[in-house]
């Protein structure tokens, strides 16, 4: 099965990925586009993000969901390619940089059709009743609003259909987790 993990930074993705793995350990983990990248690359976040930024990072993830053709690839991405329309939207409407709509709407058909080589999203979402805190870990953004307006667009492109961004056929299923989650190993 090949699982994307998508959600707004800090909460609590990564230790997700990798809390599965330790349970699932015939499985592969892509590691997230950033840090795969950001040794290479100057990439910035935020009102700060460019076009040549976001577009890296998705055409890197894009490369590695095409990368895992059969559905029998057992594989978990620590990133899925939708969240790059929310972190764009968010650079866009407020046009500090070359981000525009245009650019926004540009990456809804690539997305699209990466869609097909995955079988499962899980959305990790902010939810009022189950807060996680914001790490400060000198690498991630820390702006509490900057998360949650990136989680808030996330939720409009997945409930509210913004962009209709699910193929008509061969859609990924989704599941929505928020909060502390414990995965048990299978015995």
């Amino acid at each position: 099965m090949r699982i994307a993990v998508s959600g707004t930074h800090s909460v609590g993705k990564s230790t997700f990925v990798w809390d599965f793995i330790k349970a699932h350990p015939d499985y592969i983990r892509e590691e997230e586009p950033y840090r795969a990248l950001r040794d290479f690359y100057p990439i910035q976040f935020g009102k700060d993000a460019t076009n040549f930024c976001n577009g890296l990072q998705l055409y890197y993830n894009l490369s590695r969901v095409q990368h895992y053709i059969k559905p029998s690839d057992n594989v978990i991405f620590d990133r899925c390619p939708i969240d790059y329309i929310a972190y764009s939207m968010y650079a866009a409407r407020y046009g500090q940089t070359d981000m525009t709509d245009a650019f926004v709407e540009s990456l809804i058909e690539p997305i699209r059709e990466s869609l097909h080589h995955i079988d499962l999203i899980v959305f990790v979402s902010i939810n009022e009743k189950h807060l996680v805190d914001i790490e400060d870990d000198g690498i991630r953004p820390i702006d509490p609003s900057y998360r949650r307006e990136i989680d808030e667009d996330l939720k409009r492109i997945y409930f509210k259909h913004l962009f209709s961004i699910m193929p008509e056929k061969d859609r990924p299923k989704m599941i929505e987790l928020w909060g502390h989650v414990k995965i048990e190993s299978k015995s």
